[in-house]
């Protein structure tokens, strides 16, 4: 079986990191002298800490099969839900974080490869490190061994700048580049993900995540039909 995956993340919240964690990620900003510049480092700095699994946390897993298409996209829920898009092959299923966690690392026991948008820098290495925090311990590891193998995981950002000889876009740009429907047409852009989440529109972001699926699924064709040499 193989699975694209994509996960969406939200920060802990600023004010909940300990004294000496708020000292450390403002410390380049507290070094500026104009007032303006301080407060813009301040503000980005606080922003970035989605992109951190010690200041973030996982809100949404998709998986999508690539043979048949059928996608499961987790979502952050207090209680246990579910709901279905049939003509889209799609059911959503809203869990805790933890439970998120562990249904992934069961379906990645029966994976023999994932492929990801830019997984290694980002996806793989976040689901990893939660899991550890949340005392769960994971039952693959997709970056292990030579980074350019195909065998366990194809990051497609890898594989499109050759491993980084040449620039890398975002997957927007490259749908839009390669004839494929972009994600980013949509009502929603990766951008807004942070007001959505703080709005409480949480299946929203589970929507936006299914088409980043569909996209990825359709670069992933593309990539193995003229690329994959």
């Amino acid at each position: 079986m193989k699975l694209v995956i994509d996960i969406e993340t939200a920060a802990c919240g600023f004010e909940s990191l300990a004294p000496s964690q708020k000292e450390y990620i403002l410390r380049y900003a507290e070094r500026e002298q104009d007032e303006d510049l301080k407060q813009t480092k301040k503000d980005d700095a606080i922003r970035y800490l989605s992109l951190y699994p010690y200041t973030s946390k996982v809100i949404v897993i998709g998986m999508r099969n690539i043979k048949s298409g059928k996608t499961l996209v987790l979502y952050e829920a207090e209680e246990q839900e579910e709901f279905i898009v049939e003509e889209k092959n799609t059911k959503y299923l809203g869990l805790t974080e933890s439970e998120m966690l562990n249904f992934f690392w069961a379906q990645a026991k029966k994976t023999d490869q994932v492929i990801t948008f830019n997984g290694r820098n980002f996806d793989i290495p976040f689901l990893m490190t939660r899991s550890a925090i949340n005392k769960i311990k994971p039952t693959r590891n997709f970056l292990k061994g030579n980074k350019f193998s195909k065998k366990a995981h194809i990051d497609l950002l890898d594989k499109l700048t050759y491993y980084g000889s040449v620039r890398k876009f975002n997957l927007d740009f490259y749908c839009q580049a390669l004839g494929i429907e972009s994600p980013k047409g949509k009502d929603i852009t990766g951008m807004e993900v942070k007001e959505l989440y703080n709005a409480g529109k949480i299946k929203d972001i589970a929507v936006y995540c299914s088409e980043d699926l569909r996209a990825t699924s359709e670069l992933y064709s593309f990539w193995n039909n003229y690329l994959n040499i």
